[in-house]
């Protein structure tokens, strides 16, 4: 720990995203003074390791936050609807991973690359998006800026780490089981996850859309701050272990031609263009595990509609999906001198 610097506390820090929160911190040398670790009361008496230290985990309750200055909640929507306020008024800024207070609209949902001015106006609860917005808008905002996104259609990939540390195991085993031949029936999913692709992440709306869905949608339309997008998400859990992938269609407001777009990704912040498919390099979660980029590529004009662009994006949905995006608006409140220590 540091002699100057803030008080830190991770909420849900036994959870995969708490744990890479903590890492995260680390690696990313954050002013940290104290650190508090807090989860449920089986997760109480735990450590994990922090600079060299082993740091205890505390039982989560209503006075844990009165002497901390900012947190990072990865805990669920339910314990963030309970906890965040209470932190918020005993003075600690909240930056909250849960769906929870995403489309309130007095809370901004930052993705520091993309629209870091809606932190200007906190109110001490910030939402983090969802891991699959994050990296589908950091890749799209130097379109949008550029000439303006009319549409966008997307279909996502994504792992099961998104389900947390259950569902990675679900799978380990289930390849295990196949690999040995013998059956391991689902409990995380509906339906066996190994060696298959599941069009079904969240509970299923009145819409025929799944709620994972529509928070892209939602999502990406506060984010840009243009209520006038129209988006169609299809989002399918994979078997894979770490990193979401994205087929994204995008028809602009106006032309860019393929080269123009590289361009414009080649010197977008947090964006790697990974785009000769000739000798098959192209992105791929397994590449972009343990990275904070996004990582885009197979850029191509859409024939079938004016101004269209199909691009690849994979990030790992535990970094810069989850952990490393709070950690990077904890910065930026730093930075813009928008938290007190």
């Amino acid at each position: 720990m540091s002699e100057d610097g803030f008080r830190v506390a991770v909420v849900g820090a036994t959870g995969a995203v708490g744990n890479m929160m903590v890492r995260v911190l680390e690696e990313r040398n954050f002013p940290v003074k104290s650190l508090k670790l807090l989860a449920s009361a089986r997760s109480a008496g735990k450590t994990l390791s922090f600079r060299g230290e082993e740091v205890p985990v505390q039982e989560l309750t209503e006075d844990s936050f009165r002497d901390v200055d900012i947190a990072l909640f990865s805990a669920g929507a339910s314990v963030s609807r309970k906890f965040a306020p209470l932190a918020a008024s005993q003075g600690c800024v909240v930056v909250d991973n849960s769906s929870a207070f995403r489309m309130d609209p007095d809370v901004p949902l930052v993705v520091p690359e993309v629209n870091p001015q809606a932190l200007r106006n906190h109110k001490k609860i910030i939402a983090n998006p969802n891991c699959s917005t994050i990296q589908m808008v950091v890749a799209l905002k130097p379109l949008q800026d550029a000439v303006g996104i009319k549409r966008i259609v997307v279909t996502t990939f994504q792992s099961v780490s998104g389900t947390g540390k259950k569902a990675i195991f679900e799978l380990e085993q289930q390849v295990r089981g196949w690999v040995e031949g013998k059956a391991v029936p689902p409990s995380v999913y509906p339906h066996p996850i190994a060696f298959n692709c599941l069009p079904h992440i969240g509970s299923f709306l009145e819409n025929g859309f799944s709620e994972e869905e529509m928070k892209m949608v939602n999502e990406t339309r506060k984010i840009f701050e243009d209520p006038d997008i129209q988006v169609c998400a299809t989002t399918v859990r994979v078997p894979v272990f770490y990193g979401h992938s994205e087929s994204v269609n995008v028809e602009l407001k106006g032309l860019l031609t393929v080269e123009e777009v590289r361009r414009l990704l080649e010197k977008a912040p947090g964006v790697v263009l990974v785009d000769n498919p000739d000798r098959a390099e192209y992105p791929l979660p397994l590449n972009a595990e343990g990275r904070d980029e996004t990582f885009v590529g197979r850029i191509r004009k859409d024939p079938s509609v004016e101004n269209g662009i199909v691009m690849w994006i994979v990030a790992d949905n535990i970094r810069k999906g989850a952990a490393t995006n709070a950690v990077q608006i904890a910065e930026l409140l730093v930075k813009e001198g928008l938290l007190s220590g």
